[in-house]
């Protein structure tokens, strides 16, 4: 896979450059600025995926993405911002500009892996089989099992608990879900929970309620489903 990494600060560029290269076997490009990373995509340069710091001098990374977007041939590119911003003003542009993933800084590997994720997710692997995930766990099934019922009763509890709290702590609790989705291999379920917690607005309390529970509810599904096909391994 073919990564573009675009950051002003050259410290903040190589240590997520060091992440990426952490989660797989990539072919790894960089660039400076929105500047140099457009001039390189116009030349024809095609990555898989591009991660982009959001504020930087000439260009930014919202308008490297908004010229993304407006260009026909790389219109569907994996785009995912990077930024130490996390309000809900910035969450919102970057979703109206049509960014694919959002990272907070400073920089997390499970983070970084998840934008990889999600991209496996919607390529149609889902979700992992049971036993590829008890290998790269290091357990057997049986503990696998154990960990999906924990995260099925996290997954009921935010069912009950997420509906009217503060838009922050209903966000932080997406994330800490979508990460054990992805641990165990729930791919699909991740991206959606991720999708659910870039969406969450400032009213996520009252007026959010119905797509949380929708998002919880397909979570949910995915847990039990690979919890019994683990049972039948």
């Amino acid at each position: 896979m073919k990564v573009l990494v675009v950051d002003d600060d050259v410290v903040a560029r190589m240590m997520l450059m060091h992440l990426v290269d952490s989660c797989g076997n990539h072919a790894i490009l960089e660039a400076e600025d929105g500047v140099e990373a457009w001039d390189q995509l116009e030349a024809g340069l095609a990555p898989d995926i591009v991660f982009c710091d959001l504020r930087m001098p000439r260009m930014s990374g919202l308008e490297l993405l908004q010229r993304v977007r407006a260009h026909g041939a790389m219109g569907e590119l994996p785009f995912v911002l990077v930024s130490a911003a996390s309000d809900s003003k910035t969450l919102d542009e970057a979703a109206q500009l049509g960014a694919s993933g959002y990272i907070i800084k400073p920089f997390r590997h499970e983070d970084v892996r998840a934008q990889f994720e999600r991209m496996a997710a919607a390529g149609g692997a889902d979700e992992e089989a049971p036993h590829e995930v008890a290998r790269r766990l290091g357990i057997d099934g049986e503990r696998l099992r154990l960990y999906l019922d924990g995260l099925a009763r996290q997954l009921q509890a935010a069912m009950r608990e997420l509906p009217g709290q503060d838009a922050d702590d209903v966000r932080a609790r997406l994330v800490r879900l979508r990460e054990g989705c992805a641990t165990l291999g729930l791919h699909g379920a991740a991206a959606g929970l991720s999708a659910a917690a870039g969406a969450v607005p400032d009213a996520a309390a009252v007026h959010a309620a119905g797509e949380l529970s929708a998002a919880l509810a397909l979570a949910l599904e995915a847990v039990v489903r690979q919890s019994a096909r683990a049972a039948h391994a």
